[in-house]
């Protein structure tokens, strides 16, 4: 069940919800938005039902929705949404009217390697800066990332570069510090299902981009997402990076149907990553520009400056022309679709 508050509502006409309900034994969730709050109810609906939510002052609705991702569904909130990322006077849009483009290097390696990964996606047109301080890797040989040291880079290119930060988090014990330096937590796909991680990150009060399992399906990615609403977080952007099939050729299947099946179903933004999707760095601006044109509201794509030494997914990463194509595309296909870049907004 789902209580929509009024634009009007105010903290105690919210908390008088919240109130009657704990005192069912039920539970209440404020997920305050931009322009409404809504709050999600866990519990026996029968003694719901019961309390008359919609006589009590600052409530515009009440809704028994069955749908098991009742937050981050269009049934409840038929506008589609638009998230904000960075801090006041410097935020960038991600919605469904402009078109972001999220880039930088997969993994931080050092100070140098991501001011230049950083100036690159500068310069093809990117708005947040992408960057991996902890990385879950499928070999426990593999590199790992550089934990706090590499946050404290990317806060640094982010003071050089203007950029705000999107990074991962992979352990919910990590999700106090790695908020002290995002302005954007990234939950991966290996951790799409790590309840205790999506309650984490929906407590931190930052934005969340939420990428898609290898092997998930749509429902079970919005239901994901709707551990991190349940929590009060309604700032979720979700991320199509590529299921496992039986195609080896990539080195996965850009699930390219996912983003109009999700945007007709949820009201959150939905972005893709061709990076890994296609683990090939030839394939990544047709991706990207396939993604552009079915309606994705942005794309997050790995760059570095020299990729034959990339510690991570340096066969994917863009430079030089590559990169060049890529600008082209984010500059002049969205605008051909009616939708603005999002750069050209934050730079005007």
């Amino acid at each position: 069940m789902v209580v929509v508050m009024s634009p009007e509502a105010t903290d105690e006409d919210i908390a008088r919800v919240v109130a009657r309900v704990e005192a069912v034994g039920g539970e209440a969730f404020v997920s305050r938005g931009m322009v409404r709050t809504i709050v999600g109810l866990v519990g026996d609906i029968a003694s719901f039902h019961h309390l008359n939510l919609r006589t009590l002052p600052g409530v515009a609705d009440v809704h028994r929705i069955s749908d098991p991702h009742q937050l981050v569904s269009r049934q409840h909130d038929p506008d589609r949404s638009t998230v904000w990322v960075g801090p006041a006077g410097a935020r960038v849009p991600i919605g469904p009217d402009t078109f972001t483009l999220v880039a930088g290097p997969c993994a931080v390696e050092t100070p140098q390697q991501t001011l230049e990964a950083g100036r690159m996606a500068l310069s093809a047109g990117a708005t947040l800066l992408r960057g991996g301080a902890f990385k879950p890797r499928t070999s426990p040989h593999a590199f790992q990332g550089l934990g706090v040291e590499g946050l404290k880079i990317l806060a640094d290119v982010r003071e050089a570069t203007g950029l705000p930060v999107v990074t991962g988090v992979v352990d919910a014990r990590d999700v106090p510090v790695v908020s002290e330096y995002a302005d954007m937590l990234q939950v991966g796909t290996r951790s799409m299902t790590d309840f205790g991680l999506l309650q984490a990150v929906g407590e931190a009060g930052k934005p969340v981009l939420l990428k898609r399992g290898m092997t998930a399906t749509v429902e079970e990615w919005l239901t994901a997402a709707e551990y991190i609403a349940q929590r009060g977080n309604l700032d979720v952007v979700l991320c199509e990076r590529g299921i496992r099939t039986f195609e080896t050729a990539t080195h996965g299947t850009l699930d390219i149907s996912a983003i109009p099946v999700v945007q007709g179903i949820s009201h959150l933004p939905v972005i893709v990553d061709p990076s890994h999707a296609a683990g090939r760095k030839d394939l990544v601006v047709p991706l990207s520009r396939a993604a552009i044109a079915v309606g994705a509201d942005g794309v997050m794509v790995d760059v570095h400056p020299q990729p034959e030494t990339a510690l991570c997914d340096g066969p994917q990463a863009l430079l030089g022309s590559e990169l060049r194509a890529l600008a082209q595309a984010v500059r002049t296909l969205p605008p051909a679709l009616g939708r603005k870049a999002a750069v050209d907004l934050v730079r005007a």
